[in-house]
C-alpha cells in the first residue's frame, strides 16, 4: 500500500512541476523555492503543538490548491508560483515518507513514524 501512496505522491509532485512550467518564472526558481514551505517547522522552537499546526497548515495540500484556483481567478503570476509550490512540496514529502504531523513529536505523522 505505500508504494502506491508514494506513486500517487509522485505523480502529484510531477503534476506540480508540470503546472510550474506553465508560469512565466525562470526555471531555477521551483527548486530554489521547493523547501521553503519547510520553515513552518520554526513552530516547534515554541513547542510541539505550534510547531504541528504551524507545519500542518503550511504542508496541506487543500492550502497549495486554494492558492492556486485565487492566483488562477485573480491572473496573479505569483499566488499561482505560491500554491504550486506548497502543492509541489507537500506532495514530495509525502512521496518521500514525511507526513502530516501528530502534536506529541514530529516523527510522529500520519503515515507512521518516520524512518520506520
Amino acid at each position: 500500500m505505500k508504494t502506491i501512496l508514494r506513486l500517487e505522491e509522485m505523480a502529484e509532485f510531477v503534476l506540480g512541476i508540470l503546472i510550474f512550467s506553465r508560469l512565466e518564472f525562470a526555471w531555477w526558481y521551483f527548486p530554489a523555492l521547493l523547501l521553503t514551505p519547510d520553515l513552518g517547522m520554526l513552530g516547534y522552537l515554541v513547542n510541539t503543538k505550534v510547531g504541528a499546526w504551524l507545519y500542518n497548515f503550511v504542508h496541506h495540500k487543500a492550502l497549495g490548491i486554494s492558492m492556486l484556483v485565487l492566483g488562477f481567478y485573480l491572473q496573479n503570476q505569483i499566488i499561482l508560483l505560491v500554491g504550486t509550490i506548497l502543492f509541489a512540496h507537500s506532495a514530495f514529502d509525502r512521496m518521500m515518507g514525511y507526513g502530516l504531523k501528530y502534536e506529541d513529536s514530529f516523527g510522529n505523522t500520519h503515515l507512521g513514524k518516520i524512518g520506520k
